[in-house]
């Protein structure tokens, strides 16, 4: 398995909880995944079908609701044990990438007015995120004696300090620029 290819263990991580389609894993990546790491359908499915080649993912057959036949993936032994042994490792790869923050560093081009409003916009994003987050917070309390459950009570936790951080910069970035 390429130590590079992140997707493989988002989707371990994911078939470790439940047996899952490609359509419901990327349904999970947009729903609670998505404010630390993004999935398109043009990387699941061939991240899916390696997987499946490796043996870390197996094919269950199901009926929809339409009695169309789908295809629902659970994890193998094998693969539990990639996803135990990647989340063993101590090596991590944190990059941050945001474009607006690009588009403040190359803002000499333009006016402030432009720098201002692509960070009201950033503003804007990061409260509309910060507010699910605080909901997802809210429901996740009141599970806490599941296991699984404190860890993903950490990763919002982290979140929301994280974008009230970024909500801090955004009042300090206006001062700058007025």
């Amino acid at each position: 398995m390429a130590k590079d290819r992140k997707i493989d263990m988002v989707i371990l991580g994911l078939l470790s909880h439940d047996d899952l389609t490609g359509y419901d894993i990327k349904k999970q990546i947009d729903g609670s995944i998505r404010f630390f790491w993004k999935g398109s359908f043009g990387s699941i499915y061939p991240a899916l079908a390696e997987l499946e080649k490796q043996g870390s993912v197996r094919r269950l057959k199901g009926n929809d609701s339409g009695g169309r036949e789908k295809i629902i993936y659970s994890i193998t032994g094998q693969g539990k044990e990639i996803l135990r042994a990647w989340v063993r490792d101590e090596k991590a790869s944190n990059d941050l990438k945001y474009e607006t923050l690009m588009k403040l560093f190359f803002g000499g081009v333009e006016s402030k007015e432009t720098a201002l409003r692509n960070i009201e916009v950033f503003e804007e994003q990061i409260k509309a995120d910060l507010k699910v987050l605080q909901v997802y917070k809210a429901n996740i309390e009141k599970a806490l004696d599941e296991e699984d459950h404190v860890y993903f009570y950490l990763t919002i936790l982290f979140g929301i300090e994280t974008y009230e951080a970024y909500l801090k910069w955004c009042n300090k970035a206006r001062k700058v620029l007025a």
